[in-house]
């Protein structure tokens, strides 16, 4: 086997920082800046508010290529930022969402420094907080909002060497569910408003708009994130929060969507967070283009919907195509969360070889810019 050995290790010292919160993200930052530097990257840090971003260039020309990766990931237990190596998989809290792509990432944009593509220049945009869950923007977001801009953006998020064209959107609720308080000892004297929430979930699971389908999805997805209720043991609960992570399908209107969960029953139902599906047209130029490269490492590489959302709707919201692209591996938020170590040195080539690719294409990607349309 032939293990890319580059990849392997600074992926480990990645996922060997806990950067689930901000303490273990400042250092971790501190470590991705040092290893730019140290290897003659452009490179700018940026504070936005109590967050920072990292921004490596590499080459010069009229195309403007990002790689846009994130350093943060969900909690996980202590054992899994003890990175492991079992057979041909790379096990960490972070190792398939996103460090060993993000490390790919670096390696190629440090390749790219020290060899520059003719025509284009690739950004590498580094954020602490594409995992947020919090109401308001993140870092990428902010980004966008003050003119960061090319003409594609790869997000390195995981998709098994496949172009991820499209993503689900996302609407977070905020369900609370009402009951009537009683002693403990005489439940039935009152309502329980955590058995009354779990009746309001099952109804939200089948609401209508869940049984939509499209060429690229199987259906959309109703998570049961939270919930808490109850102040006392021997208390009937008299209220419940739930927090239910609905992604929904390109095409589906979120307005209807709400108005079906509006209806089940609960007490009020807020939007905490709303990110709409992502859609790149799979005949632009570099989209059939990274497919082709891609494809020269694992051939079943193609373009497909991807379930998760990631920072591309951020871009694709301003009118600059992007889309989804990382190595194999499994169990993202899982507790064996792998990425296949076979598919990094193959990831990281993919990249190096668009980016030169792009460059070739520049007449067709000032069309496209030009037009609004594919070339």
């Amino acid at each position: 086997m032939l293990i890319p050995v580059d990849e392997v290790r600074l992926a480990e010292r990645l996922i060997a920082h806990d950067t689930s919160g901000p303490a273990g993200l400042a250092v971790a930052m501190d470590f991705v800046a040092g290893w730019l530097e140290g290897r003659g990257a452009d490179l700018t840090r940026r504070d936005l508010g109590d967050r920072e971003v990292l921004i490596a260039r590499a080459g010069s020309g009229p195309v403007r290529i990002i790689f846009n990766g994130h350093l943060d990931v969900v909690p996980g237990h202590l054992r899994q930022f003890a990175p492991r190596i079992e057979g041909d998989r790379l096990i960490g809290r972070g190792a398939y969402d996103m460090k060993a792509a993000l490390a790919a990432m670096m390696i190629a944009t440090s390749d790219l420094a020290g060899a520059p593509p003719v025509g284009v220049q690739v950004e590498l945009v580094i954020v602490p907080d594409e995992e947020r869950t919090q109401p308001g923007a993140n870092a990428t977001e902010m980004l966008v909002d003050q003119g960061l801009r090319a003409d594609f953006v790869i997000c390195g998020e995981p998709t098994d060497m496949q172009v991820g064209v499209q993503a689900k959107g996302v609407m977070v609720l905020e369900v609370v569910v009402e009951g009537r308080a009683a002693h403990g000892s005489t439940p039935w004297l009152g309502e329980n408003a955590i058995i009354r929430a779990l009746e309001v979930y099952r109804r939200l699971e089948s609401l209508p708009f869940t049984g939509a389908a499209t060429p690229l999805f199987a259906r959309p997805s109703v998570n049961l994130g939270r919930i808490a209720g109850g102040d006392a043991v021997n208390k009937v609960p008299d209220a419940c929060t739930l927090h239910v992570d609905i992604r929904y399908l390109p095409g589906q209107d979120p307005e209807e969507i709400l108005r079906q969960a509006r209806d089940v029953g609960a007490a009020s139902v807020e939007v905490m967070i709303a990110r709409p599906p992502a859609a790149t047209d799979p005949s632009h130029p570099l989209v059939t283009a990274l497919v082709e490269t891609a494809s020269r490492h694992d051939e079943s590489s193609t373009s497909v919907g991807r379930d998760g959302a990631s920072d591309a709707v951020a871009f694709l919201e301003v009118g600059v195509p992007a889309v989804e692209f990382g190595p194999r591996g499994a169990g993202h938020h899982g507790p064996d969360e792998y990425v296949d170590i076979p598919s990094l040195l193959g990831y990281r080539r993919a990249l190096g070889e668009f980016a030169t690719a792009a460059g070739a294409l520049a007449p067709a990607v000032a069309r496209v810019r030009e037009e609004g349309v594919p070339a």
